[in-house]
């Protein structure tokens, strides 16, 4: 019986694996989408150091990569939490 159940559930089973490789990827890309921000942020800095940028400039693009930052932390956020929520329901049932 197991072994038609496996047989049956193999294409499905072969989709949530598929799911899950690519959320993994996309989560990867996230990643380091923030570290490729910051790293601008850090080339920013010193670009206002050494004087290739005025105040002005400075402070629209280091608005531009904060604000693009603070939208990677709330989507970060905002999948901890849904997990989170996910994990809490799946414990209440018995």
């Amino acid at each position: 019986m197991f072994l038609v159940d496996n047989i049956l559930l193999a294409p499905f089973n072969s989709l949530i694996w598929v799911f899950k490789e690519v959320h993994k990827v996309a989560q990867q890309e996230i990643d380091g989408e923030a570290d490729n921000i910051a790293h601008a942020l850090s080339e920013l800095y010193m670009q206002l150091e050494v004087g290739d940028l005025t105040d002005e400039q400075f402070a629209a693009e280091e608005k531009v990569l904060l604000d693009r930052l603070d939208e990677i932390w709330e989507r970060d956020q905002g999948t901890a939490d849904a997990t989170e929520q996910m994990d809490e329901s799946e414990g209440a049932e018995p």
